[in-house]
C-alpha cells in the first residue's frame, strides 16, 4: 500500500470495556483476542463496528499458532502456503487494527477535547 496512513483519532463510539472474545474462536484466537483487547480499549480506537475486523485478525493469527504446531509434527508444503497466507492476512489485518510497531509509531492520537490542531493561524 502506498501513501499516508490516515491519522487515527479517539472515537466517541469506542469499546470502553474489554468484550469478551467469542465462543466460536479457536483456542490460539481466543488467547490472542486477550493479548490485544487490552491495547486497543486503552487507545479508544476500536468500535462496535470494528469488532469483525478484529475477530477475523486473531483468526488469522491462531490459524498462524495452529498451522505452526501442525508443522511441527509433520512437513506439508500445503500447510507452508496456508500459514504464509494467513500470516500476510494477519498482517494487514494488524496494520489496520494499529497492532504493528509502524502503525502505532505513524498516528498521533488526539485527546478528547483536544482541538488545537483545528485552530486557524489568525485565531493565535
Amino acid at each position: 500500500m502506498k501513501g499516508a496512513k490516515p491519522r487515527l483519532v479517539i472515537d466517541n463510539d469506542a469499546v470502553t470495556g474489554a468484550p469478551a472474545a467469542p465462543g466460536w474462536l479457536s483456542n490460539h484466537a481466543k488467547a490472542e483476542w486477550r493479548r490485544v483487547m487490552p491495547s486497543l480499549v486503552k487507545r479508544r480506537i476500536l468500535t462496535k463496528a470494528d469488532l469483525g475486523s478484529l475477530e477475523n485478525y486473531c483468526i488469522a493469527m491462531g490459524r498462524v499458532r495452529q498451522l505452526e504446531a501442525d508443522l511441527q509434527v509433520k512437513f506439508d508444503p500445503a500447510l507452508f502456503r496456508a500459514q504464509d497466507k494467513a500470516m500476510t492476512t494477519g498482517r494487514q489485518l494488524a496494520s489496520e487494527l494499529g497492532l504493528t510497531p509502524v502503525s502505532r509509531s505513524r498516528p498521533t492520537v488526539r485527546e478528547a477535547g483536544d482541538d488545537s490542531e483545528d485552530l486557524s493561524p489568525l485565531d493565535i
